[in-house]
């Protein structure tokens, strides 16, 4: 018989099982691990597990340990639609879809004054609209967004803004109530109600044109005249660079008649050899017995030196104003309002 075959079981009926003495199965012992299981719960009655299996089967208890304080972002209850609808869309959005227009145009277009909603000009692209009427100027352009520059007559008594105050008032510290008022900044007067009357640049004023604005020309807190304001970077380097050799004229008004023996102190202080001075031009345009009217023409900005001139003189300063930077005067610009600063001027 080969090996890969089964022997055939041979015909007639299969052997009978032999018969044991005690057909019932023996019970088995129990094992040491039930033992330990039952001994551990009969000592520990307030276990956590319990010592009947059928108890397994039971609900758990609830926890009473301390929930965790995760975020929890995923289960996050939606906003209702209600309130969604209520508040209605971006002014940004909506000028998208009137413009056909990309999100960055349809805020310069909001941004440059050129749309209205309900017939008003609204400068703010988050602003909600719902039912409104949203209009686009016809003449609307993004062409005319250059930055632009302000010209402040700035009044005595006020900063000149070249340090702008923008510190919160939470960390400011606590001033008692006998402590001196505070000196106003010269950048609290650059508002549209502020704005000459007169200005020929034709420029419609924005909000954001009172934006990012720098000023590097300082003039003293005593003194009126001419500060500048401006966004274009080209101003500033202008006025940084070039600030050493740009001419500053102010008008400086003293007590009493100017005498010969005065513009001589004046001059000789300006010759000291141990004491260097910027250069300076220097003469009188009206005398008085009680009020007459000095001329300074000074090579960069020297808050302080007039002031030192005329302290070698002998002569109170009663008024100082500056009326001209570079090429660009004052003219009949009002005490304290500002205007644009035209294309066809230069400093």
């Amino acid at each position: 018989m080969s090996t890969f075959q089964r022997a055939a079981r041979p015909e007639g009926q299969p052997p009978a099982r032999p018969a044991r003495q005690n057909d019932e199965r023996p019970a088995r012992p129990e094992s040491n691990r039930a033992i330990k299981r039952a001994a551990y719960a009969a000592s520990n009655p307030v276990a956590n597990r319990p010592a009947n299996p059928s108890d397994y089967n039971r609900p758990a208890a609830p926890s009473k340990a301390k929930p965790r304080n995760r975020p929890r972002t995923v289960d996050r209850d939606p906003k209702p639609a209600a309130v969604a609808e209520s508040e209605g869309e971006r002014l940004s959005k909506r000028v998208m879809a009137l413009k056909a227009c990309s999100r960055t145009e349809a805020e310069q277009y909001i941004e440059g004054g050129w749309v209205m909603v309900n017939g008003v000009v609204v400068e703010d692209p988050p602003f909600r609209v719902l039912h409104q009427t949203v209009s686009i100027a016809p003449d609307a352009t993004l062409l005319n967004t250059a930055d632009v520059t302000l010209i402040l007559n700035k009044p005595s008594g006020w900063l000149d803004g070249v340090e702008d105050d923008d510190e919160d008032e939470d960390e400011r510290p606590a001033r008692s109530r006998t402590s001196k008022p505070q000196i106003p900044n010269a950048r609290s007067l650059l508002t549209i109600a502020n704005r000459y009357s007169n200005d020929q640049s034709e420029i419609r004023a924005l909000k954001r044109h009172f934006l990012h604005l720098e000023a590097d020309v300082a003039l003293e807190t005593g003194a009126s005249g001419l500060v500048v304001f401006t966004q274009d970077w080209r101003t500033t380097r202008k006025l940084s660079e070039d600030l050493g050799s740009m001419e500053h004229e102010l008008i400086v008004d003293v007590t009493g008649e100017v005498q010969p023996e005065q513009l001589q102190r004046i001059a000789r202080a300006l010759n000291d050899e141990r004491n260097p001075l910027p250069q300076v031009k220097f003469s009188v345009n009206s005398s008085s017995p009680e009020l007459s009217k000095l001329r300074f023409a000074i090579k960069g900005s020297h808050p302080g030196l007039v002031a030192y001139l005329c302290g070698k003189a002998g002569l109170e300063i009663q008024a100082m104003r500056r009326i001209r930077l570079g090429r660009l005067a004052l003219t009949d610009l009002p005490e304290g309002q500002w205007r644009f600063l035209s294309v066809y001027e230069k400093f």
